[in-house]
């Protein structure tokens, strides 16, 4: 069973939300960072240009991952997806590095912060709109389980959190007149998100090496196929791979040698729609094999 793609609709629209926000964001924070001369509110408007570039990557890797099979890409075109996220991944660690040399290069020639209240407002504003553009890119990520959207959600997540970070650094600023928590603030943003590229880079390389279902996944399907048993099949070879928000699914069934090509093709056909049921974006290839055959049982994993 192939899944359909005719059924399937690209994301890739979503992501202008989070193009817009970043446009709007980058200006609120590089305003802040102008009337202020706060390399804190500068790292915040760093980490809203990577948003921006994140964003287009993202729509443009949508617009591949979502397309069809081909005769060039059999098995569709999802992994696309992996390098969106690798690509932001690299992105963030390269503006951490940013805001940390800028961060180092203000401890050693400090200067007095200027306009904090006008920054503050700016900063508040570009916070409430990347919190928005979260939950939107959020919900939708679940919804089409897009790695893409999810990672640009998480990342504007990030973005929200260091902002509050950062207002609450200034604060302490503006009420002890201690300029050296500024740069410091920075530096603990950069290793925040240096945190947080990490975890993205991680995610997307397991997603290139054709990482399994869970092992709550795999306990679902393999207690679908048990169900069967009492009519006197059994299975074997159970592999899956999850890539992006595809699954694929096969495994080896073994049937009376008695039974005809049509009834054990009908019984397969039975169990596909019902793991097809549980788990959409799926395609499940089924290898029919008989009980009396020896080289039925040839198998190099042991799944069950």
């Amino acid at each position: 069973m192939i899944y359909d793609f005719k059924k399937r609709k690209s994301p890739a629209s979503i992501v202008w939300f989070s193009i817009i926000a970043s446009v709007l964001t980058i200006t609120l924070k590089a305003i802040a960072y102008y009337v202020t001369d706060s390399v804190g509110f500068l790292s915040d408007a760093m980490e809203s240009i990577i948003n921006l570039v994140a964003g287009i990557v993202a729509f443009l890797m949508l617009k591949i991952a979502f397309n069809p099979p081909d005769k060039e890409h059999p098995f569709g075109h999802d992994k696309a997806e992996y390098f969106s996220s690798l690509i932001e991944g690299s992105l963030i660690i390269i503006a951490a590095i940013g805001i940390g040399i800028a961060a180092i290069n203000r401890i050693i020639h400090p200067k007095p912060l200027e306009e904090l209240n006008l920054g503050m407002v700016f900063s508040v504003f570009a916070t409430l709109i990347n919190l928005v553009t979260a939950r939107i890119l959020l919900y939708h990520g679940r919804k089409y389980k897009s790695i893409t959207l999810e990672a640009d959600a998480r990342h504007l997540m990030t973005d929200v959190l260091t902002t509050v970070g950062i207002l609450l650094g200034i604060l302490i600023v503006k009420f002890t007149n201690w300029d050296i928590i500024d740069p410091l603030i920075a530096i603990v943003v950069a290793l925040s998100i240096v945190f947080t590229g990490m975890r993205l880079i991680i995610r997307s390389t397991e997603g290139l090496m054709d990482t399994s279902l869970s092992d709550e996944e795999l306990k679902i399907i393999k207690e679908i196929i048990e169900r069967y048993k009492v009519e006197g099949i059994d299975y074997h070879a159970l592999y899956t791979k999850k890539v992006s928000s595809r699954n694929f699914i096969s495994f080896h069934l073994l049937f009376p040698g008695n039974w005809s090509i049509y009834k054990s093709h009908e019984l397969a056909k039975k169990i596909e729609k019902e793991i097809a049921n549980s788990y959409a974006f799926s395609d499940i290839f089924i290898h029919l094999e008989p009980f009396n055959d020896p080289e039925a049982y040839d198998d190099f994993l042991e799944n069950k």
